[in-house]
């Protein structure tokens, strides 16, 4: 049972795999149907032509001329279908082929979504047991993907392609979905909406179901950008065209971005002096992107993000180390549940000296009162072995709640041995870091019954070190 919740939980990561190929398929298949109506629409107009001729009396020639011009119709829509079949059969079509098909070349198309169905067939079915082997593979591949989709998120698309191609996994990964995002982003960075505005028109019936107000959004913007220029003829002309369209929804933002006209780009006028914040361009870059990736089923964040955090919730500990450049200067960061205090060693009562927090961290550091904890000290200490204390990880761990360990497993800092009864914690007397009873009397050993803290240098005898009682 538990590996048929594994391959269900592994599915729900799935749902964008199997998307972004269907969607693309979807615009090819929209694309020819309204280019093979068109050219329907003209055969029949002809076929009707010829019906009126007929019943007229004129001269053979003409009708014959007519009958030509409509074979010669039924031939092109013919040719086209045969381009469309090809189209959506192989990975990649002709670009000249394709011109008058809003360019639909390179799109994912039946080649590239039986793959990936191929690949999703692969995993085992729910409640049956896997082949540990055949699972390791699908694995791996799926790393790659993730590695692939990673580097394509975060501005590497030469290092994603050359992976992909590299592992021959090109049908199993969007490559062309965030090359077209990308140049959309750049068009917007460089404050120009044409790029967005047609992809807006491309996918105006999916944004119109996701309730989407980008199109708004651009816009809105290219009317500023005409008030900017103070062509004032121009943007109520523009506002007329396309924006009173949108009253409905969005009659306050037309109201206020009406009065724009009154007013120079450099004016204090609050509402009218957001609208002429350049910050709105990467806003609209969020907003495109946000908007790209929810047609398409994207999680916000890389897949391997998402993987990786299911992970560190498990792992990640009050008493993991935090960054440096995390942690605010002179306080600690509430949002980031930094540990400020530390109790300290109680002479008297030892046993309350350690707490069973961690599973993968040692039992504590209590310090001395002669030397109150700081946040940034105590969380520079962490644990070498812990992948949340690891500085790459630790700022997504950041993003992840502190797991809930009912039985806590203590781990020594200085060996990674586990301290229970047999192998219980020991506790230097004036600093009262923790270690394991092992490690310590290897080092006495060693060391003429001296044991030394590895940690803060501090040196005692072996019989100076008092015992630690995990309550």
């Amino acid at each position: 049972m538990a590996n048929a919740m594994n391959i269900e939980g592994t599915l729900l990561f799935e749902q964008p795999f199997a998307r972004v190929p269907y969607e693309n398929y979807r615009k090819v298949f929209r694309a020819t149907q309204r280019a093979l109506e068109k050219e329907l629409q003209h055969v029949q107009a002809a076929a009707a032509d010829l019906a009126r001729r007929a019943d007229s009396p004129q001269s053979s020639s003409a009708n014959l001329a007519a009958v030509e011009g409509m074979i010669a119709k039924v031939e092109g829509l013919k040719r086209k279908m045969a381009t469309q079949r090809h189209t959506l059969s192989e990975a990649h079509a002709d670009r000249g082929q394709l011109a008058d098909l809003h360019d639909s070349s390179g799109k994912p198309t039946l080649a590239v979504l039986r793959a990936r169905l191929t690949h999703l067939d692969l995993l085992p079915a729910p409640g049956t047991t896997p082949d540990p082997a055949a699972l390791d593979r699908w694995a791996d591949t799926r790393l790659e993907r993730w590695l692939v989709d990673w580097a394509l998120r975060t501005g590497k698309p030469r290092t994603a392609a050359a992976l992909a191609r590299e592992r021959g996994i090109g049908h199993l990964v969007d490559i062309e979905l965030f090359t077209d995002v990308h140049r959309v982003e750049r068009a917007l960075a460089g404050e120009s909406c044409v790029e967005a505005l047609a992809w807006c028109a491309e996918n105006k019936n999916a944004l119109k179901k996701m309730k989407s107000t980008l199109e708004f959004s651009l816009r809105l913007q290219e009317y500023i950008e005409l008030a900017r220029a103070r062509r004032t003829s121009a943007a109520i002309a523009y506002s007329r065209r396309y924006l009173v369209q949108w009253q409905d929804t969005h009659l306050a933002e037309i109201k206020t971005a009406s009065g724009l006209l009154a007013f120079k780009p450099g004016t204090r006028c609050g509402p009218y002096k957001r609208l002429y914040d350049p910050a709105r361009w990467p806003a609209l870059v969020a907003s495109f992107r946000r908007a790209a990736y929810a047609l398409h089923a994207l999680p916000s964040e890389p897949l391997l993000h998402l993987a990786l955090y299911a992970g560190l919730a498990s792992l990640r500990l009050p008493a993991c180390r935090v960054p440096a450049n995390l942690l605010p200067a002179g306080e600690a960061s509430a949002n980031m549940d930094i540990v400020t205090e530390v109790p300290p060693p109680q002479r008297a009562s030892p046993s309350s000296t350690a707490s069973s927090d961690s599973g993968e961290h040692d039992g504590g550091d209590p310090m001395d009162e002669s030397e109150p904890t700081d946040a940034h000290q105590l969380h520079q200490i962490g644990n070498n072995d812990c992948p949340t204390c690891d500085p790459s990880l630790a700022v997504l761990a950041q993003e992840v709640p502190f797991s809930h360990h009912v039985n806590s497993t203590i781990v020594c800092a200085a060996s990674g041995r586990i301290m229970d009864a047999d192998n219980g914690p020991l506790c230097f007397p004036e600093k009262g870091s923790v270690y394991c009873r092992e490690i310590l009397e290897e080092m006495a050993l060693q060391n003429g019954g001296m044991v030394k803290d590895p940690r803060t240098g501090e040196t005692c005898a072996f019989g100076e070190l008092r015992k630690v009682f995990i309550s």
